[in-house]
């Protein structure tokens, strides 16, 4: 999914659960000593295997309590400030590069700060033009350097823009690397064809590996079928010459002619939207691929399934593939692969295996052996419901992992119905029975099909954060069905009119329109039982939960009522751990920060934020001996209609006097 399905869903629930507490509300009834020396967040994840984890042991479960706002910037970059923004989302996670910090803001913005003092060193803008409908957003920036003396852009921070673009500006000084491309811009749009206005461009952070910077890119969900191709490319960090482009076409699939020299990609192919992992001594990157266009249709594929809904491992310096492995066949039910691939060790028999950890919308955690894709422990191909749309087809059988054993319910039953009161739990019951639904892997029907979990379940960008100290992994999951109901085309119902109420989307080119919604009660009750989003903790050396706890409350949902009900709700952002044993966390749809125990869930700190969290937090030491700092963006989410803002906040305990 590429953010607009999840965004539409994650907003849905939110009014819908605003609805129930309205009518619930009217209803009777310490770590030791630590090394000395620095530690940063050189990338996105925190390290190029994206395990958001960091050493630091200052602040530890004896003391974070007594954590304080250190300092807060403003970017001045929030929601309308230019004519074609009113809807932002602040997504990104800084990077630490000696004592700066860089991130970027929804409008193609990069910022760069003194990271001891929060305290501005230059802000460039790229100016991009404002053509899309969509919530804007931009998750974070990668960092290069040619390790040489320092000079013009021998270090470089590149960014993808909302106007299809890859820009390289010099680190120290911000001012755009004229031998980059034209001027320190790569254009995108090369090769793709034609192209909507805003239909793609890159939400998440570009990889750097080597000498190479490495892009996928945004396609916008369900208009068509022959929607922008989802090719993966890399480019020469210093000249941004196209070094390697990999075309997601099945094996045999000839290229494409070129056209005046200039490569051409096939439409249609799946495309990757979120963070992408590197291994630098393999030499590999990891891409986490979604579906092909369109979401819910299938008939016109033609082949193009085959590295749908996929994590693919490529050579970084030729971009050829090296092996994938596939978590949904197939794929029909929006189930893209959304969460950065995790470069772990996993133990069996007794020795550590190079893995990839990768998680699922599904709630599924599929580990495979980094070097070959293959599962590390077995993965059994189930059968699954079969589709009755003329001109579709499903795959037979659909992979499932055996450790560690799925995260989310893969079915919701009659009886599992919530409701406030009889009455609409009833309603919730009596919608179950009568629409088809069987379980995980029910295909789009004519009539209407539960899809549980829905596209905006499971796992999703905010990934999972890995300890290896306590071999556990982290991450937040969401509970949250669906009802997905095809309409022929013939009936004449047109997605500008009923977008606005029942969710259908054009899917040109296909004999179908999609309506989709979530599957709630008259009052506007979500129909599965609490909670909606949880927060936990899998270990890797059993593949059991450790624990599991309801994440988020209503504190800033129901705006007159400030107390919060903890009835855990769907989330978007991720976590990030420490050596300490703490897990910080924001990504909840009240305006907090969180810290909690590793080992027990427990819910040990929490601060308000200045505006929603949807982001995942950083932490660093920029010099022995100095403070360590916990950075995350609060800017809120403009279509989840959290508290909007453009703040950057660090926390850092009390200096002694």
């Amino acid at each position: 999914m590429t953010g607009t399905d999840f965004d539409r869903a994650i907003r849905r629930l939110a009014l819908a659960c605003v609805l129930a507490f309205a009518l619930a509300l009217a209803t009777p009834g310490g770590a030791g000593a630590e090394e000395a020396g620095s530690a940063g967040w050189p990338t996105y994840g925190g390290d190029p295997g994206g395990t958001r984890y960091s050493p630091l042991t200052e602040i530890s479960a004896s003391n974070v309590e007594d954590l304080e706002v250190a300092w807060t910037y403003h970017t001045g970059d929030v929601a309308g400030v230019r004519p074609g923004a009113e809807k932002t989302a602040f997504q990104a996670t800084p990077i630490l590069q000696g004592d700066t910090l860089y991130f970027c803001s929804p409008l193609s913005r990069i910022f760069a700060l003194d990271a001891e003092t929060g305290e501005e060193r230059w802000v460039y803008d790229a100016k991009p033009r404002l053509e899309s409908d969509m919530t804007l957003t931009c998750r974070g920036v990668a960092y290069w350097s040619a390790g040489e003396p320092e000079g013009v852009c021998s270090a470089r921070v590149f960014m993808g823009t909302l106007d299809n673009g890859l820009v390289a500006v010099d680190a120290a000084t911000g001012a755009p690397c004229a031998d980059f491309g034209e001027a320190g811009r790569v254009d995108l749009d090369r090769g793709l064809g034609e192209i909507e206005p805003g239909e793609t461009y890159m939400t998440s952070p570009p990889t750097v590996i080597g000498d190479v910077v490495v892009t996928g890119a945004m396609v916008r969900d369900n208009r068509r079928i022959d929607a922008p191709g989802g090719v993966i490319r890399g480019f020469d960090v210093r000249s941004g010459a196209l070094r390697w482009a990999f075309d997601p076409v099945p094996p045999g699939v000839a290229p494409l002619p070129p056209i005046d020299g200039e490569p051409r990609f096939h439409r249609g192919t799946p495309n990757a939207w979120s963070i992408l992992s590197a291994d630098p001594e393999r030499g590999l990157v990891f891409v986490p691929f979604g579906n092909p266009s369109p979401d819910f249709a299938g008939g016109h594929r033609n082949g193009f399934d085959y590295y749908g809904s996929s994590t693919v491992a490529l050579d970084a310096a030729t971009g050829k593939p090296v092996w994938r492995f596939q978590s949904v066949h197939r794929d029909l039910w929006d189930y893209d692969v959304a969460s950065q691939p995790t470069l772990l060790d996993v133990e069996k028999g007794g020795r550590a295996i190079p893995a990839v950890a990768q998680p699922t919308k599904m709630g599924h955690l599929f580990l495979l052996d980094r070097e070959t894709g293959e599962p590390i422990f077995p993965v059994e191909e189930r059968p699954v419901p079969q589709t009755d749309v003329p001109g579709e087809t499903t795959s037979p059988t659909q992979p499932f992992p055996t450790f560690p054993k799925a995260l989310h319910p893969h079915r919701l039953e009659p009886d599992d119905a919530f409701g406030f009161t009889p009455w609409d739990r009833g309603a919730c019951r009596e919608q179950i029975e009568t629409l088809r639904n069987e379980g995980i892997f029910t295909p789009p029907s004519l009539g209407g099909s539960i899809q549980y979990p829905g596209v905006a379940g499971g796992a999703n960008w905010g990934s999972l954060a890995h300890d290896p100290e306590r071999r556990v992994v982290v991450l937040n999951q969401n509970f949250v069905a669906q009802v997905h109901r095809l309409v022929p085309r013939e009936t004449g119902v047109r997605a500008e009119e009923a977008d606005l109420h029942m969710g259908i989307s054009e899917m040109a080119g296909t004999p179908y329109l999609i309506d989709q919604s979530v599957l709630v009660s008259p009052f506007g009750v979500p129909c599965i039982p609490m909670p909606w989003g949880v927060l936990m903790a899998v270990s890797l050396e059993s593949g059991e939960k450790l624990w599991e706890v309801p994440f988020g409350t209503t504190r800033d949902m129901i705006p007159f009522f400030p107390i919060g009900f903890d009835f855990g709700l769907p989330s978007m952002g991720g976590p990030m751990v420490t050596k300490s044993g703490l897990v910080f966390i924001g990504a909840a749809m009240d305006a907090y920060l969180r810290a909690y125990s590793t080992l027990t869930g427990e819910l040990l700190w929490q601060d308000r934020l200045p505006a929603g969290g949807q982001a995942t937090p950083m932490t660093y030491r920029v010099r022995p001996g100095g403070r360590q700092f916990v950075v995350i963006a609060a800017g809120g989410h403009g279509t989840l209609g959290t508290v909007p803002g453009d703040a950057v906040v660090a926390y850092s305990l009390p200096v002694d006097d």
